[in-house]
């Protein structure tokens, strides 16, 4: 009689040797291609365009490439060319075949693991360039060295021939042309706008890099040429430049330990702080131990220069890091020859010794700057400090929020409905646009995992408003005390009674978040926007996006913000319907259904819907689409935002115009 029946079991499952599969070649890459670009959808696709590019970038950090060619041909394929190297075709020993196939065609191949060839590099370290032969239908890649062409095709990942000796080269570098396979992409269709915005990033943080894209499908033809002579310097002029600007920008440039460390800064009239952090070219949207370097100098440089020259009335008086931030846009590059990654999309710098390197280089080179630019010195010193009295009213603001009960996560607001269960990972909140369509989410919910908070009118554009106002607004207050995190304005108090020795606060060490928020206390971990698909939902949406992006953006960078997506017709012919989401399915709907004798509704807002509709077309997670919203540029994502919901009329009209054709659901 067998004693251990739950081994037995196991036993019997019929799991042997022969279910073990083992992925050869770049097939793992077809089978699970999200692992190694991050999706198949549009974001996917341009990450393939990216990962040509950084190797040819790397050559650049080289000291070798000067110029970058990418081109979207008129047959939707796309060319990446460079005056680098050219990537080795000789005779590889190990695998004993040419290095341009190896590269090409095996994985975690490349230079970038010999320190000898590149010090530094950035992209995913030698995984890049063969991920995009292997999601590619066809590719090709051409080598110029010696005076010498070369050229290898691949279908699928694999070589048709040999690499072959073609003749004379005209260029020395390499030009890799690719067409992405479309079985395994939603939709090949490139983005000019989308393209040339990274591409116009790489410019600014490799100065006098050239890098010229060309968009040549019929009706499309156009090219851009970047370089940047000025780099990071002119980079915060172009995020700035729908601002006022205070100072001309400070350009920081210095080298300690082997790390090349470059910040470009200036304030302008704004409220709002917009610092950008690379390393080895990559965006860390989470910051790191780079970040925590440069705040920490940025605020015990202000306060001592502003000890040293009297600044204070109050001798105990001391600007907190976000007194010193205010208005602050500022870009910071460094290189690092073995960077460590954490966080939750891994873009955050853990290596403990950047702090200090960073901290150092920055401290001395704008405590030089102060003294040599008094003037300045003292315009960044009166708007930090003025900065700082506005905290000590939004600590007041804050303090009589507090005694009413609405910022205190264990008093919930009232309009909220909560869910039943108490584990965050498995709820979700809805900010639902009206008390209407609050009320129809109320009754269509499954209340045991969602909660539903009506929003009514639209919020304050936080964009415009210091704390002290922004606290003071009914809708910002009850998100606030809803999600559970609290508010990132924990060192107010520093503001005004901090000791005097310019120590930066608690906001500003590596340890911590860095905006104050706690992410343990999150009560939900998806919270869903659900406004209507009319101007003013978008427009709700958008002042709600402005808001987490501006005040909670961890919210955003560890993936718990979405937008719903409601349908905007229901086609119906008798017992048979369809829930659509825009017009081409609406036609593609009334086609299949017969055209004569078909229904139609069209919802112009979430109200219209009754509880059960709402549920099943929105809300049931079984059938329901959501966006989950994403920092993939957070240059690019701060001007934006600065340009709707900033003073500047003409750069919104001007982005209007150019995105309007990517409108698909509006109704005016």
């Amino acid at each position: 009689m067998n004693n251990n029946p739950v081994l037995d079991d196991q036993n019997s499952s019929g799991y042997s040797a022969s279910d073990i599969q083992v992925l050869k070649g770049l097939e793992a890459v077809r089978r699970r291609p999200a692992m190694y670009i991050g999706d198949i959808g549009e974001r996917g696709l341009h990450h393939l365009i990216y990962e040509v590019v950084d190797n040819s970038v790397d050559e650049a950090l080289a000291g070798i490439c000067t110029k970058i060619e990418v081109t979207i041909k008129a047959d939707n394929s796309v060319s990446v060319r460079d005056n680098g190297r050219g990537i080795p075709v000789d005779h590889h020993e190990e695998e004993n075949r040419s290095a341009l196939e190896v590269v090409m065609t095996v994985l975690h191949a490349g230079g970038k693991f010999d320190r000898e060839s590149y010090k530094v590099s950035g992209g995913l370290h030698g995984v890049g360039v063969s991920v995009v032969n292997a999601l590619s239908e066809w590719c090709k890649v051409e080598v110029g060295r010696g005076g010498d062409l070369y050229m290898q095709e691949y279908r699928i990942g694999d070589p048709v021939a040999p690499v072959k000796k073609m003749g004379t080269a005209d260029f020395r570098g390499t030009r890799t042309t690719f067409f992405p396979d479309g079985t395994i992409f939603t939709k090949v269709e490139w983005r000019f706008d989308i393209v040339t915005t990274r591409l116009r990033e790489l410019a600014y943080l490799n100065r006098g890099l050239e890098i010229i894209a060309r968009d040549e499908r019929p009706g499309e033809e156009q090219e851009q040429i970047f370089k940047f002579d000025g780099g990071l310097a002119q980079f915060v002029t172009y995020l700035d430049e729908n601002r006022q600007a205070l100072h001309n920008p400070i350009h920081i440039m210095g080298e300690r330990d082997g790390v090349p460390v470059e910040v470009a800064m200036e304030w302008n009239d704004s409220y709002t702080e917009n610092v950008c952090t690379y390393v080895n070219n990559i965006n860390t949207v989470e910051g790191g131990t780079h970040l925590a370097g440069f705040k920490s100098a940025l605020t015990r440089t202000l306060n001592t220069y502003a000890l040293k020259n009297q600044l204070f009335k109050n001798d105990k008086f001391v600007l907190s890091g976000d007194d010193c931030r205010e208005g602050l846009t500022a870009v910071i590059s460094v290189m690092v020859a073995e960077p460590q990654f954490e966080g939750q999309t891994k873009t955050k710098l853990g290596n403990s010794e950047i702090k200090g390197i960073v901290e150092t280089v920055m401290g001395e080179q704008l405590s030089r700057f102060f003294e040599e630019n008094p003037g300045t010195a003292r315009k960044i010193l009166d708007k930090s400090i003025s900065a700082a009295r506005a905290r000590d009213a939004a600590r007041k603001a804050r303090e009589l929020v507090r005694r009413k009960g609405a910022l205190e996560s264990g008093d919930l607001p009232g309009k909220l409905a909560d869910c039943s269960r108490n584990d965050p990972a498995s709820t979700e909140l809805y900010l639902v646009e009206g008390d209407s369509a609050g009320g129809s989410a109320k009754q269509g919910r499954d209340r045991s995992f969602q909660a539903i908070l009506p929003l009514r009118g639209k919020i304050l554009n936080v964009e415009k408003a210091r704390l002290d106002k922004i606290l003071g607004n009914d809708s910002i207050r009850t998100i606030i005390a809803a999600v559970g995190v609290g508010f990132g304005i924990g060192d107010i108090e520093s503001s005004s009674n901090g000791n005097a020795n310019g120590k930066e606060s608690q906001d500003d060490s590596d340890s911590a978040n860095g905006d104050g928020l706690d992410y343990a206390r999150l009560r939900y971990h998806k919270i869903i926007i659900m406004t209507d698909a009319d101007v003013d939902g978008a427009h709700i949406r958008t002042l709600l996006l402005t808001f987490f992006y501006r005040h909670m953006q961890g919210l955003i960078t560890r993936g718990h913000i979405y937008i719903a997506q409601p349908p905007l017709y229901r086609v119906w012919k008798g017992k048979e319907e369809h829930w659509v989401f825009n017009d081409e399915e609406r036609e593609r709907a009334t086609e299949r259904l017969g055209v004569k004798g078909v229904q139609l509704q069209r919802y112009k807002g979430l109200g219209e819907m009754n509880p059960d509709q709402l549920w099943m077309t929105t809300m049931d997670p079984t059938r329901r689409s959501m966006q989950k919203v994403q920092i993939d540029d957070a240059a690019s994502a701060s001007k934006l935002f600065d340009i709707l919901m900033g003073d500047e009329v003409e750069p919104r009209r001007a982005f209007i115009e150019q995105n309007a054709k990517y409108v698909r659901n509006l109704d005016v």
